[in-house]
């Protein structure tokens, strides 16, 4: 009997994903996460092993009114009341926090607890946890470390509780810009979905589509590493099933638990990889017209994601748009198509109305000038300068 030559083994097939393991990077575990319904009740044990003495030195609680009159800051009080921590209230956070409402913000923390470091308890939305960011950096002496924050996201979009850069408002500049550092990250994210439940559908829709914008642009985005990629697939798995219900019944427990995971998978991701134009021009529209953040990433999504595709389709990036492509289901052609679709299901508009907002030819130019200087659009898939982003709004205005 003659030898028989050994074949070959087949080659691997090609994984999705675009990012191979010899991509350089590196990763930082961010905050210590403690997830589940009920989670709050352990806010007091946590304010202590982040500060020892915080019983002297005590916690100042950021949040908003809205919050206040609703009883879920008084729960947080009585939390830490009963392990003897004295506490201060920091409630008058604006919905899109400024830089003067943080300056004031840090002046209150500064005089609450002299001579000692208190810990920063930010409870709310996107914007009370960037708020607090910011009031921890500027309370704390300028050549030592931020002040120890611990984090509770009310809503399941921004996942701000996985980093330490808070984005502010600056309202004489009309920009976005950004204020923390890595000592301000929180120590922990305490992720209570109950929370959540008495989120009315319209801010349940708009914060999802900023989880799910999250998931996606870091997904393609050029700082993305396999550590990212794995965040960001998970988020835009989870946030794609599962926002549609908890926008149909706000108290579907199941649903607001995965978004809430969703949304904070999203953020850690976004925290590793960068992210996009469709946060550069939303951030412009929120600057110049007070759009509310995830409705304005909407406005601009579908035709951002189409102009990027022209260029990455059979480019060195297609990989990383199947990824996306696999994940919900679509050919990598149809994926500004679907997601339009799903932005539109669950009540997100998805163009700018030029009439209600005022937006003209002269101020798209401006909204381009101010999104160009963002650099939250560094790591997009796809460059674009100033005339390029007046280009896309325009395209996005009906």
């Amino acid at each position: 009997m003659n030898a028989v030559e050994p074949r070959p083994a087949p080659a691997p097939a090609v994984a999705a994903c675009a990012c191979a393991a010899t991509t350089p990077f590196v990763h930082e575990p961010g905050p210590a996460v403690d997830s589940g319904p009920g989670a709050l009740a352990r806010l007091g044990d946590h304010v202590l092993d982040v500060h020892a003495d915080a019983r002297s030195g005590g916690a100042v609680v950021i949040t908003d009114r809205g919050l206040r009159s609703a009883g879920i800051v008084d729960e947080a009080l009585a939390v830490l009341a009963a392990v003897g921590c004295p506490t201060v209230v920091v409630d008058d956070i604006p919905g899109n926090p400024t830089v003067p409402s943080v300056e004031a913000g840090a002046g209150i923390v500064a005089g609450a607890f002299p001579g000692t470091r208190p810990v920063i308890v930010a409870l709310g939305g996107g914007s009370a946890l960037d708020a607090a960011k910011g009031i921890a950096r500027l309370a704390a002496d300028p050549s030592g470390p931020g002040l120890p924050l611990v984090a509770i996201p009310t809503t399941a979009g921004t996942g701000a509780e996985t980093n330490g850069f808070g984005v502010l408002e600056d309202p004489v500049r009309r920009c976005k810009v950004y204020c923390g550092d890595a000592s301000t990250t929180p120590r922990v994210a305490v992720l209570d979905p109950l929370l959540t439940h008495g989120l009315p559908a319209g801010p349940t829709a708009a914060t999802g589509v900023d989880a799910l914008v999250h998931a996606v642009e870091s997904l393609v985005s050029r700082g993305r590493s396999p550590i990212s990629e794995a965040f960001a697939a998970e988020a835009l798995r989870r946030v794609w099933r599962w926002l549609p219900v908890a926008v149909s019944d706000g108290a579907d427990a199941p649903a607001r638990a995965e978004m809430l995971v969703g949304a904070h998978l999203a953020g850690q991701a976004l925290s590793r990889s960068g992210l996009g134009l469709v946060h550069a021009l939303g951030h412009a529209l929120t600057a110049h017209h007070g759009v509310v953040h995830g409705r304005a990433l909407g406005m601009v999504l579908p035709e951002v994601l189409a102009w990027s595709l022209e260029e990455s389709t059979g480019g060195p990036d297609v990989t990383a748009w199947a990824r996306v492509a696999e994940t919900l289901g679509v050919p990598v052609a149809s994926v500004p198509e679907a997601l339009t679709d799903w932005c539109e299901a669950v009540g997100v508009t998805t163009a700018i109305d030029g009439g209600t907002l005022g937006v003209g030819s002269a101020e798209v130019d401006a909204l381009a000038t101010t999104a160009a200087a963002d650099p939250v659009g560094r790591n997009a898939p796809r460059a674009a300068d100033r005339g390029a982003l007046a280009t896309l709004l325009s395209r996005s205005l009906r």
